[in-house]
């Protein structure tokens, strides 16, 4: 059963940094996209970005140059590196995987956790 956990939320000040990082095991083999997903309460769901086991990753247009998304594919481990948050990056965060990326991208993910909360205030 695959139950991803993420960790590394917090309250941060505009400008600050956080780390996150999702964790998940018992994958069969086959290759999956790993993605971040923002949800805030009453607003429509924000795609973050997405790293695929080669490496190669996908961002929202809104933190292309402000966050990064890694894996550690031995460990099974998924980072997002957030700096320079703003307020409109306050919410939860979700990873997601699927082995389809438009899957993934819809929303409805065949894996998603719990999320972790991310405050921007000043």
């Amino acid at each position: 059963q695959v139950q991803p956990l993420e960790s590394g939320g917090g309250s941060v000040q505009p400008g600050g940094s956080l780390r996150l990082s999702c964790a998940a095991s018992g994958f069969p083999d086959r290759p999956y996209y790993w993605a971040w997903i923002r949800q805030v309460p009453g607003k429509e769901r924000d795609w973050v970005g997405a790293i695929n086991d080669e490496g190669i990753t996908t961002y929202a247009d809104s933190v292309r140059d402000r966050f990064t998304i890694s894996k550690d594919n031995a460990k099974n481990i998924m980072y997002l590196q957030m700096d320079r948050l703003e307020h409109e990056d306050t919410g939860t965060n979700y990873c997601a995987m699927d082995e389809d990326f438009l899957t993934l991208r819809s929303g409805k993910p065949q894996y998603k956790g719990q999320g972790t909360q991310v405050t921007v205030s000043s």
